[in-house]
């Protein structure tokens, strides 16, 4: 595998990201379009069909991410723990921690200490780290 760095940590899918979307953004468009020519029951239940297919796309993505976020938080608490004998800083906001599980052993203590002193955002904190911890397994 690639290693992975700041530039190319993202993960796109797609088939996902792009022709799923793409479909479903058009079948919204067409069907607003078709209710402005034609006003009937076909066209509303199109209109209504596109947008909770517009919803579902957003919450199919949205409720695996939340269990993953809270997994990261628990596992990145475990290790901060393990290093330091003691508990993330309150301070940290969970997107700083997701960012913070990119770091190294070596860099995890003191980038912590950093990010919550100074308010770091997750980007400032990933251009941070100096030796990457790939995560591979992410969705």
């Amino acid at each position: 595998m690639q290693e992975q760095n700041f530039k190319n940590h993202t993960r796109f899918v797609p088939l996902f990201h792009f022709v799923m979307l793409g479909i479903i953004v058009t079948v919204v468009v067409l069907s607003v379009i078709n209710i402005f020519h034609e006003v009937n029951l076909s066209s509303g239940m199109f209109v209504l069909i596109g947008l909770s297919s517009l919803i579902s796309f957003a919450m199919i993505r949205r409720f695996p991410l939340a269990a993953q976020d809270r997994a990261i938080r628990a596992e990145e608490n475990l290790r901060y723990f393990s290093l330091t004998g003691k508990l993330f800083d309150g301070r940290l906001t969970l997107q700083q921690i997701i960012a913070l599980r990119f770091a190294s052993d070596d860099e995890l203590v003191s980038l912590t200490d950093k990010a919550a002193k100074e308010n770091l955002s997750n980007k400032d904190i990933k251009q941070a780290i100096q030796k990457w911890k790939a995560d591979h397994h992410r969705a």
